[in-house]
């Protein structure tokens, strides 16, 4: 890319129906059963709102679609193609333009993979979240371990990147458990896994278990070594950990939409409560799109757009996102990308957690130790304290 050159972007499209609703998520999503004719009009919002933002951004190349949710495996399949066709219109695609879906391992939706392909998918995420069958009741998913290997075998030989999910530091864990699940997900040929620890969000089922006391979720030494030993095994089998919670198997194999937000990146967002990062005339801007469904296609008919303002960032917020974001991989963030922060190699803030063996000693760029992404959390609020 030349300096004249405007940013690449990504297209983040939400698709916020599932069949049910699991007790830890805290997404914008919403029960499909009953909301039939939402879709087509939303199908019809989100191609507008696409058409509204490209001629915000101008002809930029497109290195990344993905489809969120939600579900998006239970969107109907013709409706993908048009707007992955519509995306390819818009914007230049990237030679080796990544084209991500979102899937749930259920029988019935592995039913809809080849159409899925056929339609321009070529990187399925597949939420397995675990091959232990009363840890799949208790997360609340629709699948066992049995359709969740069926489905894997079935994507693998459809999609040419394969991905897949798993959620750890479950209540009474233990790490024999954990070490066999991890096995089983290197066992299924997958080259990019996503191990996410549980975490209580606020408002959802898990959390008001927890305020009630029906649940109570590990220590905190023990999800610390849970953490610890995903790093062991994965790495043992040749699994890279580009980012604190994914891990790929070559470079080729990372999620380059992913690597559109943690690199500080442009994205459009389309979709009900989507979220983009435009740079418009050298300045970069915020979008936040209506999140209910029926407000999301009535702002589209009134503006053409989905959100409600095109917010400017300033310099201090351009910082914090980037920390925010940029410490989570492996080379971190540029200090020139920090100056708004007051943050240098030689700041107190910088040089008291590389004495702490949380940063590395670096020059040019502010990165996470091994340690330190353990508790990159509290990293994070003390440099930007």
């Amino acid at each position: 890319m030349t300096q004249a050159e405007p940013p690449a972007l990504g297209l983040y499209v939400h698709w916020p129906y599932c069949a049910r609703i699991c007790p830890y998520c805290d997404f914008n999503v919403y029960r499909a059963r009953g909301r039939e004719a939402e879709v087509e009009a939303l199908v019809a919002a989100i191609l507008t709102d696409m058409e509204t933002q490209a001629a915000l951004t101008g002809p930029r190349e497109l290195v990344s679609i993905f489809f969120g949710g939600g579900t998006p495996s239970l969107a109907p399949p013709d409706a993908v193609a048009e707007i992955i066709a519509a995306a390819r219109r818009l914007w230049r695609p990237a030679p080796a333009l990544e084209v991500t879906l979102e899937a749930n391992p259920t029988d019935a939706e592995a039913a809809r993979y080849g159409a899925f392909a056929q339609a321009g998918i070529n990187r399925l995420s597949l939420g397995v979240q675990s091959f232990d069958d009363a840890a799949l009741r208790f997360l609340g998913r629709d699948h066992d371990a049995a359709a969740a290997g069926r489905a894997l075998a079935l994507a693998g030989r459809l999609f040419p990147r394969l991905s897949l999910d798993l959620i750890y530091a479950r209540p009474d864990q233990r790490l024999a458990q954990w070490r066999e699940e991890l096995s089983r997900a290197l066992d299924a040929g997958a080259e990019h896994i996503s191990p996410y620890q549980l975490t209580i969000e606020p408002g959802t089922a898990f959390d008001r278990a927890v305020r009630r006391g029906r649940l109570v979720p590990p220590a905190d030494d023990l999800a610390a070594a849970l953490f610890e030993e995903t790093q062991v095994v994965l790495e043992g089998a040749g699994f890279e950990a580009y980012e604190v919670s994914n891990h790929a198997r070559g470079a080729a194999a990372r999620s380059r939409h992913n690597l559109v937000y943690w690199q500080g990146e442009d994205y459009v967002g389309v979709g009900p409560g989507a979220h983009g990062r435009l740079t418009l005339g050298w300045l970069r801007h915020a979008t936040e799109a209506r999140a209910r469904p029926a407000d999301y296609t009535a702002r589209v008919a009134e503006s053409g757009a989905g959100y409600d303002v095109l917010e400017p960032l300033d310099p201090v917020a351009r910082a914090e996102e980037r920390v925010l974001s940029g410490l989570r991989i492996a080379p971190g963030v540029a200090f020139a990308e920090l100056t708004a922060l007051s943050l240098d190699p030689k700041a107190a803030r910088v040089q008291e957690l590389v004495a702490l063996g949380l940063l590395v000693e670096d020059p040019a760029r502010l990165r996470a130790t091994a340690g330190g992404r353990l508790v990159l959390d509290e990293v994070i609020r003390r440099l930007l304290v």
